[in-house]
């Protein structure tokens, strides 16, 4: 069942192309399938990356990571976030799961308030600000992130149950209210190092984080 938030959401009717894609991945070579969906706007792009196991039968509840896409963490392998350790940690889940797809959003770069201001509100970070603090420092909201578009493309693909693979109680809320029925929350913990300690703890403390 369709969520009336998703019903503001302009999708062009060749909103949708897939294909395959192998990876190497922890030394293995996989191939996954790989999905691209085209929003309203230029930049509102997901890319979906599905594992389909020799279990998956119908009706099988896939396991799905919602990533926020990172260049800083995820491309850079930074270690002032999570990101590139949880993005990895999510790849292993899926690729041992019957069922198991990585929702990866590219947009939603430093919850949504874009690569520039990231590291605008790094710097501030630099200056002793926790991420909430700094981000209010340079004018952005603390989260920003939309997941109508991924909502809409979880529906797309058949994926209305899901076990979300996440740490983050205001994205499960959020796919719940928009027609995705959560299951399961799986956590994704990372263990801290000195420079993302920080992080973690304001997203436990200050962001509600299971971690």
């Amino acid at each position: 069942m369709k969520s009336n938030a998703l019903k503001s959401i302009k999708i062009p009717t060749d909103w949708a192309v897939e294909t395959v894609l192998p990876i190497e991945f922890q030394g293995r070579e996989l191939v996954l399938e790989a999905h691209a969906f085209q929003g309203d706007s230029d930049e509102e792009q997901i890319m979906v990356l599905i594992h389909r196991g020799p279990g998956a039968e119908p009706g099988t509840v896939p396991v799905v990571r919602v990533h926020s896409g990172c260049v800083t963490g995820d491309i850079f392998h930074s270690l002032r976030c999570d990101c590139y350790q949880q993005l990895q940690a999510a790849l292993k889940v899926i690729t041992h799961e019957p069922l198991g797809a990585i929702i990866y959003v590219p947009y939603h770069e430093g919850r949504g308030i874009g690569l520039f201001k990231k590291i605008q509100a790094y710097a501030l970070q630099d200056e002793g600000l926790d991420t909430i603090e700094a981000n209010i420092g340079v004018g952005a909201p603390i989260d920003s992130r939309d997941y109508r578009l991924a909502a809409r493309v979880l529906i797309d693909l058949g994926m209305n149950d899901i076990k979300l693979l996440s740490n983050n109680p205001a994205k499960e809320h959020a796919l719940k209210a928009l027609g995705i029925r959560i299951v399961e929350r799986v956590p994704i913990v990372i263990p801290p190092n000195k420079f993302n300690r920080r992080y973690l703890d304001t997203k436990r403390a200050r962001m509600a984080h299971k971690i």
